[in-house]
């Protein structure tokens, strides 16, 4: 089959490699029919993390079933599926306990499993799902074309974008600030509006990021940075700041711009992959009560909530894919996405 391997620094490539196999029992094989590109795979394709060795790579995709182990119960040949961006068997403590990205029998998509076996990159034909019962989520019957970039946002963006709202405890009435107008950010805000926000403050200086934005529920764009952007939050909310902030970037400066912009007591939810350096500034946070929480987010653990409303048609974070390509034109939909042509650059094998 063909997969996307990346190889070093704005090096991806799509190759001929093994065809995945059944090998541990509560395996399925998935076809893919769509994948994405992800910000945090720019880390490694812009070299800041660094490739020593040729992988795969891709992390999220929605797909058909084609082959199960004789342990499946729950996922059959045939059905349409959701992956989140890592594997996991949803009966561990950890899975349980809501935390699925730390479950203890899990792993990464493009890596060895722990079971002995090969979980495939996500950007490729098809891939080995370790634990089928656990990983997918099936649809409730095989989805219309136009509904795929949808149901494709919950292996990652719209479930990460719910997690920071929720991490920062946005609820009805809230007034909330997104700092970060990529996909997560954009997510964000949606997952803001659709647990009631009263206010929601998108830092963008995109013109049409700004508009998705407001289309996905924001009532105020601020486009300064640094303090000058501070300043223009706290004037937004009576000089204090607002009760959420949810940083989706993961810089030094993305966290400072979260937590000093939040109101006394206030919450910063974080889901931005860190990288730059950022820490927490303790002193500050003791000073002001304002709370930090967050991670990776765990979509697994929000697929069946979120999928009622993209099923209905209630919320449509497929609009983040502003740009789709097939697989054969992998390296342009990671150049598309590194030179910020593109928010979020959909495949299609």
């Amino acid at each position: 089959m063909l997969a996307t391997v990346i190889h070093g620094e704005r090096d991806v490539r799509l190759e001929e490699v093994p065809d995945p196999v059944l090998s541990t029992g509560g395996d399925a094989i998935v076809r893919v029919v769509a994948a994405c590109v992800c910000g945090s795979d720019l880390w490694p394709y812009r070299g800041v993390t660094p490739t020593n060795s040729p992988r795969r790579i891709g992390h999220e995709f929605v797909g058909v079933v084609e082959e199960v182990g004789p342990d499946v119960r729950t996922i059959a040949v045939g059905d349409f599926v959701i992956a989140p961006f890592y594997d996991c068997d949803m009966t561990c403590a950890n899975c349980k306990n809501g935390v699925s990205t730390s479950c203890l029998h899990g792993g990464w998509w493009g890596a060895e499993d722990q079971l002995g076996g090969f979980a495939d990159g996500g950007q490729g034909q098809k891939v080995r799902v370790p634990h089928a019962d656990g990983s997918l989520v099936a649809t409730p019957e095989y989805p219309s074309d136009d509904l795929v970039p949808s149901l494709l946002t919950l292996s990652d963006v719209m479930g990460t974008g719910h997690h920071a709202a929720v991490s920062a405890g946005v609820t009805q009435g809230s007034t909330v600030v997104v700092v970060g107008d990529g996909a997560v950010g954009l997510c964000a805000v949606l997952a803001s509006a659709r647990l009631g926000a009263s206010r929601i403050v998108a830092m963008s200086r995109h013109e049409s990021r700004q508009a998705l934005a407001r289309e996905f529920g924001a009532t105020d764009i601020v486009a300064e940075r640094g303090d000058e952007g501070i300043a223009a939050v706290k004037d937004l909310f009576d000089g204090i700041g607002p009760d959420c902030v949810l940083e989706a970037v993961g810089t030094k400066e993305s966290m400072d711009q979260a937590i000093r912009s939040a109101r006394p007591g206030g919450m910063v939810g974080y889901v931005g992959v860190p990288n730059g350096g950022a820490e927490l500034p303790i002193r500050t946070l003791f000073n002001t009560n304002v709370g930090v929480n967050g991670g990776v987010a765990p979509v697994r653990n929000y697929v069946e909530e979120l999928l009622q409303d993209v099923w209905s048609g209630a919320i449509q974070p497929g609009r983040v894919f502003d740009l789709e390509l097939p697989l054969s034109d992998i390296a342009e939909a990671y150049a598309a996405m590194d030179e910020r042509r593109a928010i979020k650059t959909l495949v299609r094998p």
